[in-house]
């Protein structure tokens, strides 16, 4: 397996086809409807949909993407963490969500640390954004202890809803 980041306990690779099954599971969770919004995939062809027009594209265009999180020792999907390049934003963001059953157990920590190792030292980044829903109090308490400083409210470009915007310099 290729793997694009690692670290002990998980191992980051790109997104293909054959994850369409645990993408329709993650992005039907109740935290990623609330939080990050419905994408209205609600069967695994949609969900191959989803990750050619989204991950898999943003590989080919940017070099870079979301990419499956996968506990190391049982090759077991519980999430997906990445560097995301939105049109809205003047920089890259770093995005992550996980599985409701892995909440807690330090692995998106983990797992946004290492991606953000990767941005700086392979993507060559020394600035990086993150965006959340203002009442997602464990995402801000994450990107908090990552490092990243609030810097402004903005609106999501497609419903208008208001998001926080924070920021981090790489290297520091």
């Amino acid at each position: 397996m290729n793997y694009i980041l690692e670290t002990e306990r998980l191992a980051l690779r790109e997104l293909n086809e054959n994850d369409a099954s645990f993408i329709l599971e993650l992005l039907n969770t109740d935290g990623w409807l609330k939080y990050i919004g419905d994408r209205n995939v609600k069967s695994e062809d949609q969900a191959s949909d989803y990750l050619m027009n989204g991950p898999i594209k943003s590989y080919k265009d940017n070099g870079y993407g979301l990419y499956l999180v996968e506990l190391k020792s049982e090759k077991i999907p519980i999430g997906m963490c990445g560097i995301i390049k939105r049109d809205n934003l003047e920089l890259p963001d770093i995005g992550y969500a996980f599985l409701p059953m892995y909440y807690g157990l330090g692995y998106a920590f983990e797992a946004a640390k290492q991606t953000l190792n990767y941005a700086e030292f392979n993507l060559n980044l020394n600035k990086i954004l993150a965006i959340t829903n203002p009442d997602n109090f464990s995402s801000i308490k994450l990107l908090e202890k990552l490092g990243f400083a609030f810097q402004k409210f903005i609106k999501a470009p497609h419903d208008g809803a208001e998001l926080r915007l924070f920021s981090k310099i790489l290297g520091k």
